[in-house]
């Protein structure tokens, strides 16, 4: 057994080194900015200015791990054909994209409320935006606190 040294062969010793070159070379992962937010949050809303009010975001405060948090979204609207959401969208500032998710509604949507589970990778600001029929956007936003970090962050 020339060829091992404390237990370790010459395979094992290359094994481990060639993992841990290919671990310091590999790029991370990127994560949003706010800026990035914003941009695409433009984009979704067509640059109409959003106003606080009328979206109520509810999620934890604290998140023991990022994994699958449980995320809701209720907007205030009478869901008629005069006045209703037409979209819902979620956006979150510190995952590796900002968009999160988006739905299309419709009068006969009959309530404007969503619920879903999110991976966050980070501490980070989620926000939401409702788009009204009359072209209003309606926005609320809160910040969550990632203690483990379900993607690693």
């Amino acid at each position: 057994m020339a060829n091992k040294v404390q237990g370790w062969s010459r395979r094992d010793v290359l094994a481990v080194a060639g993992a841990g070159a290919v671990a310091v070379a590999a790029p991370r992962t990127a994560r949003a900015t706010p800026q990035e937010a914003d941009d695409l949050v433009k984009k979704l809303v067509g640059g109409a200015a959003a106003k606080e009010g009328k979206v109520q975001l509810k999620l934890k405060d604290v998140a023991e791990s990022g994994a699958a948090e449980a995320v809701a979204v209720a907007v205030d609207s009478p869901m008629t054909a005069a006045d209703h959401v037409k979209a819902i969208h979620v956006v979150a500032e510190g995952n590796p994209a900002p968009g999160v998710s988006s739905w299309f509604l419709t009068p006969r949507s009959g309530k404007a409320e969503v619920a879903f589970r999110m991976r966050l990778a980070k501490t980070q600001v989620v926000r939401a935006y409702a788009v009204m029929s009359d072209g209003s956007v309606w926005t609320a936003k809160q910040e969550i606190k990632v203690t483990i970090g379900g993607c690693g962050g």
